[in-house]
């Protein structure tokens, strides 16, 4: 029994002299493997960093657009107090006779200012779809309303890139 048993240990021990270094060359062809995988893995996680970082700015952007839209909406019957509005030019606000168009000017661009997006600069654009509305009734009143914001989104390797969300709504004052 013991004959037995060293003949099977011989055997494992001990291969042909074709196969001798068979299993050094596989694991170094499996670690080669290994190591171009984990190198993709990591250039993956910078990709998705990077996008993951484009969706919130644009999150963010869109969630203040919507804000002042909402606000616009509200103060509909003074819509036309937010025309040319922009954040990057204080003389741009609207008149202190519009207080609550001021308030939501103020606050929109104290939005904007301390967001993380880069350069944040919002816009409003407030046009009378029917320049005289008293001679045609058939338009409501109505008003087209555009609001953008535009920020410069930095991308891998430094570069800024111009960046834009816009809404555009029609109002009808009630």
């Amino acid at each position: 029994m013991m004959k037995n048993q060293r003949r099977e240990i011989q055997k494992i021990r001990y291969r042909p002299a074709g196969q001798a270094g068979f299993t050094l060359i596989e694991g170094m062809i499996a670690s080669v493997i290994l190591a171009v995988g984990l190198l993709a893995l990591a250039g993956m996680q910078g990709v998705a960093l990077s996008k993951n970082m484009d969706a919130n700015e644009l999150a963010q952007a869109t969630t203040l657009n919507a804000a002042l839209m909402e606000r616009i909406k509200f103060n509909r019957g003074r819509a036309l107090a937010y025309h040319n509005i922009d954040t990057g030019n204080a003389v741009t606000q609207p008149p202190s006779t519009e207080p609550m168009a001021r308030g939501d000017y103020t606050q929109w661009q104290t939005l904007l200012t301390t967001s993380k997006m880069s350069n944040a600069r919002g816009l409003v654009s407030v046009t009378r779809l029917d320049p005289n509305p008293t001679l045609n009734p058939t338009t409501l009143n109505q008003f087209l309303v555009t609001v953008r914001i535009n920020w410069n989104a930095t991308v891998a390797g430094g570069i800024a890139r111009s960046r834009t969300v816009m809404f555009a709504a029609v109002l009808a004052p009630e």
